[in-house]
């Protein structure tokens, strides 16, 4: 568990590894002295190397760390060119502690001799590199592991999460009574299309993947099942605007999350209206990143750093489980006061093209 822990805390990790390589690299030459007899002060001279070899490689880590997302080519040209600098600098240095320390201030004859035979530093600097992406893609790679067990973990637990705000025993009577309404004024016509839709609509709610990404296209066409089922029970009193790009249509976004969205302007908003309201979906695609907004025009609510002062609610609250569980910190869920009244609920995550 400790191991563990280390290994997910990557400042400690990578501290822990650079002075224990360093370390070892020191033991490694020491021990080579003691088979070569080489005299005692040679020990000094090792030690000032590793120290110098840590120091050098310290700014490589920063530098890979701004080049990370660089393309291949360029990203291993980059290693290259940086391992050969600091390669040759540590060779420099080598040579100098050694002739000023352990031949008592030997100079050579032409100042080029410094950079002669380097290439052995060089390579262990590229060593140091590759080891370093190799640590960094073993612990990307176990974090992205752990994300997948615990989004498999949590599956069940978000589908009834998912079931106890999306098939609202409120919204079935509504709708069902809705229906037998139609049928009593022998208006057969429109009372089999609402039971197609609310079919429809609860099929895809009952099979659709709480975590499975869908089409922004699909998840419209859904939620237009849904506001024709609530239009019949507010009829004029409900207006819906819809604005999304083509571009933004064809984003993936995590299945049925915006419907809970919509459920709470339904509920907080156009029902407490008796002349009824406006809930407005945007969708557009800027920066590679996919900018979702539900608003409405309803009373509001007190909101304090972007969240619900008092919430009894479920459905904010799942849906930004959802989103931290699918995106981690790589998404925002801010919630602000419409103008002139009402709620705005802004949605940024990354952008998929599906």
């Amino acid at each position: 568990m400790n191991w563990q822990r280390l290994v997910e805390d990557r400042q400690k990790f990578f501290w822990v590894l650079q002075i224990a390589g360093w370390v070892g690299y020191a033991l490694v030459n020491y021990i080579g002295s003691r088979v070569f007899e080489m005299r005692d002060i040679y020990v000094f001279v090792i030690v000032l190397n590793a120290y110098a070899g840590c120091l050098l490689t310290i700014p490589l880590r920063y530098l890979y760390r701004k080049i990370w997302n660089a393309k291949p080519l360029l990203l291993i040209f980059i290693v290259f060119v940086a391992s050969y600098v600091i390669g040759t600098t540590w060779s420099v240095i080598q040579k100098f502690n050694l002739w000023e320390i352990y031949r008592h201030g030997y100079r050579p004859d032409e100042w080029f001799y410094y950079f002669k035979q380097g290439l052995d530093s060089v390579y262990i600097v590229l060593c140091w590199s590759g080891l370093y992406f190799g640590i960094k893609y073993y612990q990307l790679l176990q974090g992205e592991k752990q994300n997948a067990l615990k989004a498999n973990t949590m599956a069940h637990e978000a589908q009834l999460k998912m079931l106890r705000y999306q098939l609202n025993p409120h919204f079935l009577f509504n709708t069902l009574n809705a229906i037998s309404t139609l049928i009593l004024v022998e208006e057969n016509k429109n009372a089999n299309q609402m039971v197609s839709k609310l079919s429809e609509f609860l099929r895809y709610t009952l099979n659709t993947d709480p975590i499975k990404r869908v089409p922004f296209e699909q998840e419209l066409h859904v939620l237009g099942l849904y506001l024709d089922i609530e239009k019949v029970r507010f009829e004029d009193r409900l207006s819906i605007e819809i604005d999304v790009t083509d571009e933004a249509k064809h984003a993936l976004v995590p299945s049925m999350i915006l419907q809970p969205l919509i459920e709470n302007s339904i509920k907080y908003a156009i029902a407490n209206l008796a002349s009824g309201g406006l809930i407005s979906i945007k969708g557009q695609v800027f920066a590679n990143e996919l900018l979702l907004e539900v608003s409405d025009n309803g009373p509001g609510t007190d909101i304090k750093n972007g969240a619900l002062v008092k919430s009894s609610g479920v459905g904010l609250a799942n849906t930004q489980d959802r989103l931290k569980t699918l995106y981690e910190h790589n998404y925002s869920f801010v919630l602000s006061s419409n103008q002139p009244q009402g709620l705005v609920v802004n949605i940024r995550i990354p952008f998929e093209k599906g």
